[in-house]
């Protein structure tokens, strides 16, 4: 039944995101309104899809591609969600909701099946190291795209042909302010999810640190995003510098997420 409501879901998100790119072409409030309401829609049927399938599979569904990347897409969802309210950036959905809809696109292209859990991942801390995981990789997510327009934005406006389209996205100002934000609270969240793996580590492996690709990986991104917030804090980085790490830290985490399944396996091959 939840894999019914998550083909619902992807269909009201792409739904939103031909309004968004209207409104980005448009530039008509009532069409931004629509969209976003379409969001908020596409939102409820998702999260009602992901407890659906919570209930139906007996624990936390993000245990496969399939799951990760329409958590990955919830976890996304709700962080534009907060900005939106925060910093009344309409425009920033013509970029977030085509990823959205790429991600469950993508989602659906893998095995949906629930299927019984191996021991190592019968734990309670599944929940507790993979929803901060994600949340924190959401976070930086909407941070990168922030940082894309910030540096589009700003070269454009150095080279003044700053375009009808780029004078209806953000100040870079508010951008900076929202990628700082971004920081802010995705580091916690980063923090905390490799501190709870590493304790679940020690429970199911009997080591905290093994030196696995994934868990070697993950700490590269925490160590870039480390020295952003360190520098942005001691030396005062603000505009470009922020955008250029914070693009590099998002790669970092994709190479994380996605490259060390497909390409290095290791303990975490299961996924």
């Amino acid at each position: 039944m939840s894999i019914y409501i998550f083909y619902l879901s992807l269909s009201i998100y792409l739904l939103s995101t031909v309004f968004y790119l209207l409104y980005l072409i448009l530039y008509k409030k009532i069409i931004e309104q629509i969209g976003y309401y379409t969001l908020l829609s596409g939102f409820i049927a998702h999260l009602f899809s992901t407890l659906l399938r919570y209930m139906e599979a007996g624990y936390t569904p993000i245990t496969n591609f399939h799951e990760a990347l329409s958590f990955f897409a919830l976890c996304i969802v709700c962080v534009f969600i907060y900005i939106k309210k925060k910093y009344r950036i309409d425009t920033i959905g013509s970029i977030i909701l085509p990823s959205i809809s790429l991600l469950l696109i993508w989602a659906s292209f893998y095995p949906s099946d629930i299927k019984p859990l191996p021991p190592v991942l019968k734990s309670y801390w599944l929940p507790i190291h993979t929803i901060f995981s994600f949340l924190g990789n959401a976070i930086f997510f909407t941070g990168f795209f922030i940082s894309i327009v910030y540096l589009i934005t700003e070269r454009s406006i150095k080279k003044k042909k700053l375009s009808a389209l780029s004078r209806r996205f953000p100040s870079l100002e508010t951008l900076d302010a929202i990628n700082y934000r971004c920081i802010a609270y995705g580091f916690p969240f980063l923090t905390i999810g490799i501190i709870s793996g590493s304790i679940w580590a020690g429970f199911a492996w009997g080591s905290y640190w093994s030196w696995d690709p994934k868990e070697t990986w993950s700490l590269i991104t925490w160590i870039v995003y480390a020295i952003l917030i360190h520098n942005r804090l001691a030396i005062g980085w603000r505009g470009k510098k922020t955008a250029y790490m914070m693009i590099i830290g998002f790669f970092s985490i994709l190479f994380t997420f996605f490259g060390v399944n497909l390409l290095l396996g290791g303990l975490h091959a299961y996924l």
